[in-house]
Formats: structure tokens, sequence, C-alpha cells
């Protein structure tokens, strides 16, 4: 769908709280709910091809998975085991009110509409093919299974990284709203969520 992991994982995967990868080898293996069993790296990363960019899963032992955990690595050098890393993965938001999405769509049009277009489609670059600002929603965008998907998600990592160049510039309540506004647009579906969280534990803010 021509998102990227840069996409989300702003400067190369080395921005805090915009699901840095700095130290992520420390994290894993992990349990995770949604899978209901201890996961790898590779099966995290799959997880983000598969949903975050709604495409395939690469080959576990081909050479762009090779790349890709050697880069994870690399960030992840001089980082124990288990160990708590500031700013890793996103910061969630979370206010004790249901988001307005009304008010989100103002604020989408004050603060988003510029880079992400008024259809949500967002806006190419020079080359007309890849994303300088991606999709928000539709069929180019990430699907219902995704992280971003999810109000939490979506919500801080609108507080602390957007709009792009001036994170931290939208209140709170901005961020609830506009996130509600933007994640609940049609977006693909994923069939295989019929999986997810088999032994419960599911997230309160899970599209289904």
């Amino acid at each position: 769908n021509q998102l990227r992991c840069t996409t989300c994982h702003l400067n190369f995967g080395t921005a805090a709280k915009a699901g840095a990868w700095v130290g992520i080898k420390a994290r894993f293996p992990q349990y995770r709910n949604r899978s209901a069993a201890v996961d790898d790296l590779k099966d995290r990363v799959n997880n983000c091809f598969r949903r975050s960019m709604n495409g395939k899963a690469l080959e576990r032992d081909g050479e762009p998975m090779k790349a890709m955990i050697a880069y994870m690595n690399w960030l992840s050098q001089g980082y124990e085991q288990g160990e708590s890393i500031e700013g890793r993965g996103i910061v969630k938001l979370d206010l004790p009110r249901d988001p307005d999405p009304k008010k989100g769509e103002e604020i989408y049009k004050a603060k988003c509409l510029v880079c992400h277009a008024a259809d949500g489609q967002g806006n190419y670059g020079a080359d007309g093919q890849t994303y300088a600002f991606p999709a928000l929603w539709g069929p180019k965008s990430y699907n219902i299974a995704a992280g971003m998907a999810r109000q939490r998600t979506a919500a801080g990592f609108v507080k602390w990284n957007m709009p792009l160049g001036q994170g931290g510039t939208l209140t709170d309540d901005e961020a609830w709203d506009v996130a509600s506004y933007f994640i609940n647009q049609p977006r693909p579906d994923f069939p295989a969520k019929v999986n997810d969280w088999p032994k419960g534990n599911k997230p309160k803010d899970a599209r289904y």
C-alpha cells in the first residue's frame, strides 16, 4: 500500500515516542496477549507488515528480514534483556471521556489537512509514487488490526509527533478527538483478526 516502516517509526526508528526501535532487541522475546504466545522480534516485524502496512509477511529467513533484524540489533547495542527504555514504542494517551469525532474533524481540517489531504489519502513526493505524507484512511492506509487503528495509540502518536515537526503542540483533548476522527474512517479489513486475543485480555480500544 506504499506505506513504509518510517511512516510511523520516525527518524528511521530512532525518535522517542514515535515507535522507536532503540533497544528493541532487549524487549524480545515477549508474551503478547494478541497472539497468546511468546513472540520473537521476527514475529513482531511481520505483524507490522501484515497490519500496519496491510501487506504480506516477510520470509523469516529471507534477506529483507535479516536486514531488518540487523538494523534493530544495531540500534539495541548496550541495552540489557528486559531493560526499560524511556521513549520506547508509542506512548499511549488515555483520557477519561469519550472522544468527539466531530471536534476531531474540525481539528483535522485546521491542523492535518495540509499534509494528509482533505480525503485523508495523503500526498506524494516529487516522484509521484512515494508518500511525502501517508494516507490515514482508505485502501492505501493501514488496516483495522493495526495498532494505529486504536484510539489510545493513535492519540498518543498524534500528541507527541504531529503536526510533523511540531510534536507536543496539540492539547491532550485535541489529540484525543482528532485521532477518533481519522481512525474511524473506512480502511482495509484484516480477516485474520478472528484469531486475535484467543485467551482474552483484548484492549478496550480494539476496533473489533
